[in-house]
């Protein structure tokens, strides 16, 4: 394979992760248990990985994927303030 391709696609891999967006850029909002596998925005809050598109349960309570803000709870889904809550109460199970 072409070193050069190989390294361009390396050098806009890691490109795009430098770029973020804050979670309240556009009205825009992080929300947590709605992601599918694989379609989550960034890293968990288990602190397992920290790249998006890595999530491997649908509806993984730590996982989160932006959303229209507003719209978080109505798809079944819960805030950043919740989702820590109930990820610290299930490490003390």
């Amino acid at each position: 394979m072409n070193k050069k391709l190989i390294a361009g696609a390396a050098l806009a891999a890691a490109m795009s992760a430098l770029i973020t967006v804050p979670a309240h850029a556009g009205g825009k909002e992080k929300c947590y248990g709605v992601a599918g596998i694989g379609q989550n925005d960034c890293a968990n809050l288990a602190g397992t990985h920290s790249c998006a598109g890595q999530s491997t349960v649908d509806k993984d309570p730590g996982e989160w994927k932006l959303v229209e803000k507003g719209s978080c709870e109505s798809m079944g889904g819960m805030l950043k303030k919740e989702a820590k809550a109930r990820y610290k109460a299930s490490l003390k199970k």
